[in-house]
């Protein structure tokens, strides 16, 4: 055995780290009224630990889940570290499932508290208030509107608190953090982070063919935070010092996200495509594009594949694209496609746009239909499985085949994956629809339209979308000779999933298609409608 010392890998560590080292590195955030905030990693850490202080007074241990509905601001990058580094999880759920969605989340992950955006308490918070047993639910950015005798604004709670919290010593396999897929069939399955994960997952992410973060690179998340953890970078960018531009709520605002490129001089950004797609629409001209992304130097696009027209209209503004894939149960990091030293300007575009070569600490291979793994030589294609430091060993709670008795993953992708070791994505196994980074359940709107007493039988397929990547399609059969009515039928969705699910358009035909089992043939389908 080697004589090294062995320090716990804990989000504790990055968190001292940082405000020793790197507290006077600025982080901007944008409010819910626009304003800019502004502070250091100092004063972010020192609050921090006065919410971690209220939060134990009001009864939080070690263990305990703590759910946040907030945006990308500091506030919420405050929560990441209070709850982790107290020895609690920080439960991030996504603010824009459908509200029974998120209360079939609180439940199965048994939240004690809530930490919630004013706006979202509003819309959401009170009702969630009075159907789940919160000990407290916190609110920022209030303005002491909150009611409720379990409900207090922020600011009021962490007031008077300590800022040298005693932050106690964490075993690094604890779990850390908990986000729920729904980039699966059925309810939303969790993945529970554990520290040693996060904090191996935070090197990978600011490696230089990753995200190539450093002192020197000023990062704007435009991914969620509440979307597998902004793909790290609340936890990459205090470790290695990079200042952080955090624009609130307004990710999907292009003319916000293109101010704050500007005029904060950001560096690197990352997001799904229906992101840039915004940001590009408030270019007047290539010229003002130009201006306006000066500073711009990377952007990296995930959680849906880009398309070719959407990169080459980036990389016509000045910064390089990188394209990268990874899911809930891989922290998300898998692989990254950066270009090699040896690549030029020439590279084709379809190279440029597959998933990337694995980064290190995860591992990836394709297999057939028996199990057997298949050659890296650009034409096998197989299923496609990964294992490595950051990537879940089961879900929490629920049972699930997703894992062979080696520890393999099964992703639920088709890939093949070429000489250069770079994964080319092909197909997803699954039907399941990706709208704008955000995965919609075909399942479960086949099922409500089945349910409506005009339509016999239901099918949904993805259908390419210039703006949000794919949209959902409806293609229904009638119960009776009588004609469906198209309006009537999206209107039947309301209430019963999120709007952005509900399908752009219904198409009536007179049978679906089957194959052999009986089941619903969607090739055929996608070749029928890939035209219309």
């Amino acid at each position: 055995m080697g004589n090294m010392m062995t320090m716990p890998l804990t989000i504790t560590s990055i968190m001292r780290h940082a405000q020793q080292v790197f507290g006077h590195v600025d982080l901007v955030s944008v409010n819910l009224d626009l304003s800019r905030h502004r502070y250091n990693y100092s004063v972010c850490f020192q609050r921090a630990a006065q919410l971690a202080g209220a939060l134990s007074q009001a009864g939080m241990k070690q263990g305990d889940c703590v759910a946040t509905l907030a945006w990308n601001d500091h506030y919420h990058l405050e929560a990441y570290y209070a709850i982790s580094c107290s020895g609690a999880i920080c439960h991030t759920i996504n603010p824009r499932l459908h509200p029974e969605q998120i209360k079939c989340i609180i439940r199965s992950a048994n939240d004690r508290f809530l930490l919630i955006s004013a706006d979202l308490y509003a819309t959401l918070g009170r009702e969630l208030g009075k159907s789940i047993p919160f000990e407290k639910i916190i609110v920022y950015q209030s303005d002491n509107t909150v009611d409720g005798d379990n409900s207090v604004d922020y600011d009021s709670f962490i007031q008077g608190q300590d800022i040298h919290f005693p932050w106690p010593n964490l075993d690094e396999n604890q779990a850390s953090g908990l986000c729920y897929t729904s980039g699966t069939t059925g309810n939303p399955k969790g993945a529970l982070y554990s520290h040693r994960s996060t904090v191996l997952h935070s090197y990978g992410m600011a490696l230089p063919d990753s995200l190539n973060m450093s002192l020197s690179t000023k990062v704007m998340p435009v991914v969620p935070m509440f979307h597998v953890n902004a793909w790290g970078i609340p936890y990459s960018a205090p470790m290695v010092g990079s200042p952080l531009v955090l624009p609130g709520r307004y990710m999907g605002d292009g003319k916000v996200l293109a101010a704050l490129i500007e005029e904060e001089e950001v560096t690197s950004a990352a997001g799904v495509p229906t992101a840039w797609v915004n940001l590009l629409d408030q270019m007047k001209n290539q010229e003002d594009g130009i201006k306006k992304l000066r500073s711009l130097k990377m952007v990296a696009i995930g959680g849906a594949s880009a398309p070719a027209t959407l990169v080459e209209k980036i990389e016509a503004l000045g910064p390089r694209v990188r394209t990268a894939w990874g899911m809930t149960e891989t922290s998300p990091l898998g692989c990254v496609n950066a270009l090699a030293h040896s690549d030029t300007n020439q590279v084709s575009i379809n190279d440029r746009l597959k998933a990337g070569r694995p980064v290190y600490g995860i591992e990836f291979r394709i297999v057939n239909d028996r199990e057997e793994e298949l050659p890296w030589n650009g034409e096998a294609s197989g299923h496609l499985e990964v294992r490595g430091n950051w990537v879940c060993r089961q879900y929490y709670h629920q049972e699930a085949d997703n894992w062979d008795h080696h520890g393999w993953f099964n992703t639920g992708d088709i890939a093949k994956i070429d000489t250069e070791s770079r994964i080319i994505i092909t197909d997803r196994s699954k039907d399941l629809i990706k709208s704008g980074g955000e995965w919609i359940s075909s399942i479960d709107l086949e099922n409500i339209a089945a349910s409506h007493p005009d339509v016999r039988e239901a099918a949904v397929i993805a259908m390419p979308d210039p703006k949000w990547d794919e949209r959902p399609l409806l293609v229904v059969t009638p119960n009776t000779d009588k004609d469906i009515n198209p309006a009537e039928l999206l209107e039947f969705y309301q209430g019963k999933v999120a709007n952005w699910w509900i399908p752009d358009r219904v198409v009536q035909i007179t049978d679906l298609p089957h194959t052999a089992t009986g089941k619903v043939d969607k090739k055929v389908l996608r070749a029928q409608f890939e035209e219309t």
